[in-house]
């Protein structure tokens, strides 16, 4: 099982059809979007005739039935996930949305830029996306906290029994991006220049604590903190780059922001709780374990909408 096809089923089930539209260019036009009637009101918040819009376009985009209703139904839902994950702080971070979005776009063989023209032509758009990735990676967490970790709700306590009681360990990294920054307009005029300055910066690259004022004293380079990130996190197109680097940097790469190399600012073997649950969703990602558990998902969202005050308008 490849780490592509885990992406595709780590950020929903309906996106593998979404996938092939978008990795066969297909020209979908949607009439433009206007947030400017109110649809539904869940606990206060807002879900706009601008929200229902652009869900029932991301439906057409999976080929599946894109009503209203149905939008509507789904953004209710996703609201009370995103209030519960926020409550209980069990939220992916940007970076991790920003990532799962770049693997997507590189996956289907196109540039986030390229993945961001075809959702706005699509009338889905690249923040609505990201929104339900986030919602369908940080989600899991929650439902896990609630019933039980992992495939046939085993505890993370059950899976180690089952190893001997070895709680296994991984790789951390905390990893700085830095990036030579490339404008569109001059990237074949100087995409060759900016490669040989990133490659003489390496040597040069004096630690994370340092890097910005590093950067300060170059032209158009910006420093990201990645922070901490576990091996079965790591990025597929950096992955053999941090796995083989030398020193306390990466080689460099060509992205569509420029010349980039990370830094690699600490690394050690861990074998904490999050590090050993990372470890074993590796496993079942490998063994095509990654199957939502849909009845305890269910479960909650009926509580959660019990509960909840929602408005139609």
């Amino acid at each position: 099982m490849t780490r592509k096809m885990s992406l595709m089923r780590a950020i929903a089930l309906g996106t593998a059809i979404f996938a092939g539209s978008v990795a066969a260019g297909v020209p979908i036009v949607s009439p433009a979007v206007a947030a400017t009637g109110v649809e539904a009101v869940v606990n206060g918040s807002a879900i706009t005739s601008g929200d229902v819009a652009r869900r029932m376009a991301f439906l057409r985009l999976q080929k599946t039935k894109a009503t209203k209703d149905i939008a509507r139904e789904q953004l209710i839902d996703e609201t009370l996930k995103r209030a519960e994950i926020a409550r209980l702080r069990m939220s992916v971070s940007t970076s991790d949305v920003d990532a799962s979005y770049a693997r997507f776009a590189s996956g289907n063989k196109l540039t986030t830029e390229q993945l961001g023209q075809i959702l706005d032509r699509a009338g889905v758009g690249a923040d609505h996306f990201k929104q339900y990735i986030a919602v369908q990676m940080s989600w899991p967490r929650v439902v896990n906290a609630r019933y039980g970790n992992s495939a046939g709700g085993k505890t993370l306590v059950e899976r180690m029994q089952e190893r001997g009681g070895e709680k296994p360990s991984t790789t951390e990294y905390f990893l700085q991006q830095v990036i030579f920054v490339v404008p569109a307009s001059r990237r074949n005029a100087i995409i060759g220049k900016r490669k040989a300055e990133a490659e003489a910066s390496r040597s040069k690259y004096p630690g994370c604590e340092d890097a910005k004022i590093f950067a300060a004293t170059m032209r158009d380079v910006s420093i990201r903190e990645l922070g901490r990130v576990l091996a079965p996190q790591l990025p597929e197109d950096w992955k053999p780059l941090i796995e083989g680097a030398q020193g306390n940097t990466t080689a460099t790469r060509v992205t569509e922001r420029g010349v980039e190399y990370l830094g690699i600012c600490k690394k050690r073997e861990v074998n904490d709780d999050m590090a050993a649950e990372m470890v074993f969703r590796a496993e079942e990602l490998g063994k095509g374990g990654d199957k939502p558990d849909d009845g305890n998902s269910k479960k909650y969202v009926d509580e959660l909408r019990s509960k909840a005050q929602i408005t139609m308008r």
